[in-house]
């Protein structure tokens, strides 16, 4: 039988996803504000990150956190643009 999730909204959402769209929507320096860690600033790169995140239980709650956040901004939107 299969590990199934239902209440978890990053199931089957890897952490380069989340950072690539993190990056697309946000950019670096974007990231950056809302998360002060080196690897956003200094030469950043999806690979330094990920490097990161995977060692920083802190730091990847906080990647994640602000994944969610922009996903349920982004669905409000939508519903309120459908009224």
């Amino acid at each position: 039988m299969a590990n199934e999730q239902p209440k978890n909204p990053l199931h089957g959402i890897t952490l380069k996803d989340i950072v690539e769209d993190l990056v697309l929507r946000r950019g670096w320096e974007g990231l950056a504000d809302e998360i002060n860690v080196r690897c956003f600033i200094v030469d950043p790169s999806v690979k330094s990150s990920l490097t990161f995140l995977r060692k920083t239980e802190w730091a990847r709650r906080q990647v994640e956190g602000l994944y969610l956040a922009d996903h349920r901004a982004l669905k409000r939107e939508a519903a309120a643009s459908q009224s």
